[in-house]
């Protein structure tokens, strides 16, 4: 028995291993069988054991890792608020933006207006861009017409009118002969300004008028197309040295009130006046006068 059970208990999985080879169970006698099976039993309790254990470890490991996922989520949410919070963002409704980028866009090739408030229509762009290049190719004179809708930069619409001559054209020789026409929608002014060439071709006067006339009681009324189709008709006309056309007739709307005048109701005093007065005369003089008949019959 010695020599047969010599070299099983160093192995004792073998026939768990080995399935075919039943012959070593054969061989011990039933307590060894026995024996040999509670040798077995613990191991397999062991695997049970580690399997439940890491089933166990490997179910609660949501829980650390779903909180930790909360306070990343907890941490981004407070950073952002913390940023929109303390870092200004760059917005104004585009006019910040919109009125530099007119700047540095520099003056349109392809036409001669920068419609940045989206006022005009296409066929206002279109009879611009027809009498104004009839202009610069007859008097070598050009007029560029923007219009904005609100400033934030300039205090009117001069200053941002000078700004956008200056970086257009830095030099004296490129803004000669160049007009710079501005209309703040928002703002209801507009501005006209050119280099010494174009000011003196124009003249002080119709200058003055177009900023005074067509640009600002146009806009009032949100005539923005007509606004900026007459300037440029009349600056057109100017330069050519044809009869001014004349800004907008300025529409007085007075209002009629249902107060009398002064006048009015003095005169409407007088009339009451007589009207009480006759009527306290015929009170008393109707009956003394049927009272004095009544006593003479007696």
């Amino acid at each position: 028995m010695e020599t047969i059970l010599s070299p099983h208990p160093i192995y004792p999985i073998s026939p768990l291993l080995n399935p075919k080879s039943s012959s070593p169970k054969t061989l011990l006698s039933p307590s060894l069988q026995q024996r040999s099976s509670s040798l077995f039993y613990p191991k397999t309790v062991t695997c049970s054991l580690k399997k439940q254990s890491f089933q166990s470890l490997k179910a609660l490991s949501p829980i650390p890792r779903s909180w930790f996922t909360h306070a990343q989520q907890g941490l981004a949410a407070l950073a952002l608020s913390l940023a929109l919070n303390f870092c200004p963002l760059v917005y104004s409704g585009n006019a910040l933006a919109s009125e530099f980028d007119v700047i540095n866009e520099g003056p349109p090739k392809d036409s001669y207006v920068v419609d940045d408030a989206g006022v005009l229509s296409r066929v206002t762009k279109s009879d611009l861009k027809q009498i104004l290049s009839d202009l610069e190719s007859r008097k070598n004179f050009r007029i560029n017409f923007i219009t904005v809708r609100k400033l934030t930069s300039k205090a009117d619409a001069f200053e941002y009118a000078d700004q956008v001559l200056e970086k257009w054209y830095p030099s004296v020789e490129e803004g000669n002969n160049k007009g710079i026409v501005v209309l703040i929608t928002s703002q209801k002014e507009g501005a006209v300004t050119g280099g010494p060439a174009f000011v003196q071709a124009v003249g002080e006067t119709v200058l003055d008028s177009t900023v005074s006339e067509n640009l600002p009681v146009l806009a009032t009324e949100e005539k923005y197309n007509e606004a900026i189709y007459s300037s440029a008709k009349r600056l057109v006309a100017a330069i050519d040295g044809l009869p001014d056309p004349g800004g907008p007739t300025i529409k007085e709307n007075k209002r009629e009130s249902n107060f009398k005048s002064r006048e009015e109701t003095e005169e409407k005093r007088g009339q009451f006046s007589l009207v009480v007065g006759g009527l306290l005369v015929i009170a008393f003089v109707v009956p003394m006068a049927q009272y004095y008949a009544y006593v003479s019959k007696k």
